[in-house]
């Protein structure tokens, strides 16, 4: 359910048909938004990652940066209390934004596997239609799909995936995007140890949890089809206690 879909021209920001721009040559980024006034949880990383990003994609503006900001000025309200996602994205012509409501997940979250790997990982970028025709049939609320190749797990359909073991974290190698929570959560945890996640090890593992802004820190109950099953919430209740204080702390949004 949106609650609000525009495009904009980026070369005039006059307004035209909406597009979402899935599958487009450009980027995108997801932004928690919250609260009357409203805030936006870590709002500087996610527009500087923003705009590195369309760089390197090659789309590049002077006002850019200002753009954006106006855009966002225009969308959102002083006078609503939201708990939505709002979704910035840019190709080479068009500036969209679209917001639609932001899902608590539920305590029997799983996991449901899918041999997908994104196109250049290491960006936010728009080719996502093939996770989105896997995710357009699941109850966002208690699912979300493992990408898998080479009989590794990487991400989620929609989040970064924390390992635990005996204690100690672990994150998969290479070929994923290191969103924003995540990052975060790297400035809480001493050591997050790097290592390739198979699939015929799961079963080694006590935790598995998802960061991101739509999932915040949701702790994964069961992965059916290799028949895994959460053992503990230590590390759980650890990290939503410190996603807890960060939410807490978040500054009002300056119009």
């Amino acid at each position: 359910m949106y609650l609000l879909k525009k495009s904009y021209q980026l070369k005039d920001l006059k307004q035209i048909k909406f597009n979402d721009l899935w599958g487009d040559h450009g980027i995108f980024t997801t932004m928690w938004i919250f609260g009357k006034p409203v805030k936006i949880l870590f709002f500087n990383n996610h527009l500087s990652n923003l705009i590195l990003s369309l760089k390197k994609y090659r789309i590049k503006k002077k006002s850019l940066k200002a753009d954006i900001l106006e855009i966002i000025n225009k969308n959102l309200s002083k006078k609503k209390k939201y708990n939505h996602l709002m979704r910035i994205a840019i190709n080479k012509k068009t500036i969209s934004i679209s917001i639609r409501k932001r899902v608590k997940p539920k305590s029997n979250f799983n996991l449901k596997l899918a041999k997908i790997k994104r196109e250049k990982p290491q960006f936010k970028n728009l080719k996502y239609k093939k996770i989105l025709s896997y995710l357009s049939k699941m109850d966002n609320s208690q699912s979300d799909i493992a990408l898998v190749s080479n009989k590794k797990i990487l991400e989620t359909g929609t989040s970064n995936l924390l390992f635990v073991k005996d204690r100690k974290f672990f994150t998969p190698k290479k070929d994923y995007y290191e969103g924003n929570t995540y990052k975060f959560f790297k400035t809480k945890v001493k050591t997050i140890i790097k290592k390739d996640i198979f699939l015929k090890e799961i079963k080694n593992y006590d935790e598995i949890l998802l960061l991101g802004s739509g999932k915040g820190v949701t702790s994964v109950k069961t992965i059916e089809e290799i028949k895994w099953k959460r053992k503990s919430l230590k590390k759980f209740k650890f990290l939503s206690k410190q996603y807890d204080l960060v939410v807490k702390n978040c500054n009002s949004f300056r119009f």
